[in-house]
């Protein structure tokens, strides 16, 4: 049997042991904050001494040509979050016309609702709202649960990648603006989820908890998303913030002030199920506090202190009377009793690649979809 590993922080960041492939230097460093020195730094630093704009300046000329003539130039995935909110306040300064999309996947806290109201409504844009049907949504979440995985938004974060991708092709859009950046999210351990663009796990767990066909649930394939939309098509994910001096707090203030955008506490808790899902079920079921790796984040790339984040980390991310709030709430609207929910909670951890994947086959698709889209441009010329 293996011994329980003793606890150990980073001397530079707020992340541990609860990461169990987390390891430390001979100064107690973190693998994350080296990683982040070696691969992250120099991006970060260069974005926030402005010295990308050139290169986000090249990339906004090209999203307009390829946007001439049609009644918009780039999509944006809007969530009412702090992120995805500041990115499409910023391509519109830029000059793009972006089409603002939304997945409603039945979770939206009231202030979610109102932010993203403001956001359309301020800038004078249009908004496409896809609304999952209920029952087949309620259904993969509880299987999500069931299987006793640490990533259960998955559902929610698949459906969305399909949802943007199809209306970049029904417009003859090429561009599509992510909010994920490395100012605030360079720090985030493989084993406290999975990539929740496969489909094939996504369909697995559904096949062996699920009580319900996936018939309107939109999924997206390796192929569809790599060789279809992205290398045929030619449609592009651009990740804007990482061009542009992103401060996470000044970034609030500017949304707020700008486009009366309202606060709804932790960071992506625009989502009643995904406040529940980060603020309780990973902590109590898998001992994963998601705080550690944004302020982590926030610490690698010089917008707080190491002594900031472990005075916010004495604080509870959850307020009780919230918490059995939540709880309640989230039992009834996935249709079962608190009980039951807790008794499924019980049940062993397991690991995602416990259940049919596709990670092997994602690495090697990445691989073909770079080389197809080499030769489209070739072929283009």
């Amino acid at each position: 049997m293996t011994a329980a590993r003793e606890y150990r922080m980073c001397t530079r960041t707020v992340m541990d042991t609860t990461d169990p492939d987390i390891t430390f230097d001979s100064e107690g460093v973190s693998s994350h904050a080296l990683r982040y020195d070696r691969e992250f730094a120099a991006i970060v630093d260069a974005a926030t001494k402005g010295e990308r704009l050139g290169e986000l300046q090249k990339i906004v000329a090209e999203i307009k040509k390829a946007g001439e003539g049609k009644p918009y130039d780039c999509i944006v995935g809007v969530s009412g979050g702090v992120d995805s909110t500041y990115l499409i306040l910023q391509a519109v300064k830029l000059g793009l016309r972006p089409l603002a999309v939304h997945f409603d996947s039945g979770w939206n806290s009231e202030l979610a609702v109102g932010n993203i109201k403001n956001i359309v409504d301020r800038l004078g844009l249009d908004l496409y709202t896809d609304v999952v049907d209920w029952r087949e949504m309620r259904d993969l979440q509880l299987s999500f649960f069931k299987a006793s995985v640490p990533n259960c938004d998955i559902p929610t974060d698949h459906a969305f990648s399909r949802v943007a991708f199809q209306q970049a092709e029904k417009y003859g859009i090429k561009y599509i603006l992510g909010g994920s950046n490395l100012a605030s999210e360079s720090v985030l351990p493989q084993a406290w989820g999975y990539n929740a663009s496969d489909a094939r796990h996504l369909k697995a767990i559904q096949r062996k908890f699920g009580s319900v066909k996936l018939k309107t649930y939109p999924t997206l394939g390796l192929f569809k998303r790599h060789i279809w939309y992205e290398a045929i098509r030619g449609i592009k994910t651009v990740k804007m913030l990482n061009y542009l001096p992103y401060n996470y707090v000044e970034a609030k203030a500017q949304i707020t002030e700008e486009l009366g955008w309202r606060d709804y506490g932790g960071k992506h808790y625009e989502s009643v199920f995904t406040r529940y899902f980060q603020g309780y079920y990973l902590p109590m079921k898998f001992g994963f506090d998601k705080r550690l790796a944004h302020y982590s984040s926030l610490i690698l790339s010089g917008q707080m202190t190491r002594e900031e984040a472990l005075e916010l980390l004495k604080q509870p991310n959850y307020p009780e009377a919230l918490r059995k709030q939540d709880h309640e709430f989230i039992a009834k609207k996935l249709g079962v009793s608190t009980s039951e929910l807790e008794e499924i909670y019980a049940r062993p951890i397991a690991d995602h690649m416990s259940y049919p994947n596709s990670k092997w086959a994602w690495d090697q698709t990445l691989k073909l979809a770079r080389l197809a889209a080499r030769l489209v441009k070739r072929f283009r010329r």
